[in-house]
């Protein structure tokens, strides 16, 4: 099943399921006004959404109103917690050497809790202050989650995932260091994430959806020039393992959005990257200075995940970064 939140008056949009060519969507907002309303009782929801969702495949809904990519929010415009991981060792040992720091990947995945209240849509332009803090994308994928009890194994853990997302976790890199510095995580450092468009069921991916793990490659283009296509099946750590080390304290209440870090492989140089970060790593390595800037104002990026049969399944992530519209409030 896809699930789509179209853009309304309404903070949270409005729910509908879409087609499997991407071209109708069904509101039902009759049923879940909200795609956190139908997460927090998933178990029944699946079965509601899933018969209008047969509807629609099968033509018989008047109801259905053509799908444009620009309609529609975050698939969870708001979430009640974002969680993002670091779960490439490639992404992970590159930047350890790079920075020569002690490399902090080991038995326990790395995680940090971010901004969650708002997730732009894919389509929208990305204001953000100063092209100064070095503006970076960052390819992932991710999952949602129904509510996860605490001390949740990682078996169990992977029954509690729900949907998948294409995210794109903008970072500003000349913060992040001076954010790291104080040992207390990001906050500037961070801006609001992007999710593009469609949430899918993990049985929408056939297999591309393997071990717990998004097993397809993320295209990456910036400015239109291809800038990676790294596959997300590289991830040393799961979804369901995250999920667990997430919940071992604490219990995870539906709708928690999980990330799996920059999208990498062990073959970068041939594959290419997710980020900026990771080419200018490289570029220091092989060439002793990176030469690859960060992102101005008017640049473009374009994600979009690629499946066997060619078709996005996720949709596009396709934005602008601009300068903020509104003068800064002293």
């Amino acid at each position: 099943m896809r699930l789509v939140t179209l853009k309304s008056a309404a903070p949270d949009g409005r729910l509908a399921v879409l087609s499997a060519d991407h071209r109708r969507a069904l509101p039902v907002d009759d049923l879940y006004p909200t795609l956190q309303a139908a997460l927090d009782e998933w178990n029944v929801a699946l079965s509601r959404l899933g018969k209008r969702a047969a509807l629609l495949s099968g033509g018989r809904c008047e109801a259905a109103v053509p799908f444009e990519a620009g309609a529609a929010a975050a698939p969870l415009p708001r979430s009640y917690q974002w969680l993002d991981g670091s779960a490439f060792q490639s992404h992970g040992d590159l930047m350890a050497k790079v920075f020569h720091i002690d490399n902090p990947q080991s038995d326990r995945p790395l995680m940090y809790q971010g901004m969650s209240h708002q997730f732009l849509s894919g389509t929208d332009d990305v204001e953000l202050p100063s092209e100064a803090d070095g503006i970076d994308f960052e390819g992932e994928f991710g999952v949602i989650t129904d509510e996860v009890p605490m001390g949740v194994g990682v078996a169990a853990a992977a029954a509690h995932i729900k949907l998948l997302v294409q995210i794109n976790d903008w970072s500003l890199r000349t913060l992040a260091p001076i954010e790291m510095k104080t040992g207390f995580g990001w906050i500037q450092a961070k801006p609001a994430c992007s999710v593009a468009p469609i949430a899918v069921t993990p049985e929408e991916l056939g297999g591309g959806w393997a071990n717990e793990r998004v097993a397809l490659p993320l295209n990456v283009w910036w400015n239109g020039a291809r800038f990676g296509a790294a596959n997300g099946a590289a991830m040393r750590f799961s979804f369901a393992e995250l999920i667990a080390h997430a919940a071992r304290s604490r219990r995870l209440c539906a709708g928690t959005v999980i990330g799996s870090g920059t999208v990498s492989n062990d073959n970068f140089r041939d594959i290419g990257s997710s980020c900026i970060a990771e080419r200018r790593a490289i570029e220091l390595l092989d060439e002793g200075a990176p030469r690859t800037q960060y992102m101005r104002f008017g640049d473009t990026v374009r994600m979009e995940a690629s499946g066997a049969d060619g078709k996005a399944p996720f949709g596009v992530i396709e934005q602008r970064v601009v300068a903020p519209r509104l003068a800064a409030v002293r």
